[in-house]
């Protein structure tokens, strides 16, 4: 699949092929990443700018890095509230900020499973 076209249509039973910021990941048909560990700050730009987003400032990179860091020390997403504090930004700012809000903007670019996936 090309950078424009998502596996939006595909069913949900397993990583589906996307080339992405010029390399080739997995990804669920919602445009979760499938692992963790095939996300990229290049990656999260593309899909900011499909999502909307032409740059991701200052305030975005630090939830964008705050959700990783959680994830990767708690095997889990924050709470709502873990996320505004430890980003230092109000959940009204943190909704407004991400087209598609926290679970489906948020950690989408931050490359954290789909919500509906995770335990």
């Amino acid at each position: 699949m090309d950078e424009a076209s998502g596996p939006q249509d595909a069913p949900r039973t397993g990583p589906h092929p996307r080339l992405l910021a010029g390399r080739e990941v997995a990804m669920d048909n919602e445009g979760f990443f499938w692992d963790f560990a095939g996300w990229s700050e290049d990656a999260a730009e593309v899909l900011a700018a499909e999502a909307g987003l032409d740059q991701l400032g200052e305030v975005h990179w630090r939830v964008i890095r705050f959700l990783r860091q959680y994830y990767e020390f708690h095997g889990r997403a924050p709470l709502n509230q873990e996320l505004r504090k430890g980003a230092g930004v109000s959940l009204l700012e943190l909704q407004g900020l991400f087209p598609g809000g926290i679970k489906h903007g948020a950690r989408r670019l931050a490359g954290l499973p789909n919500p509906k996936t995770c335990n």
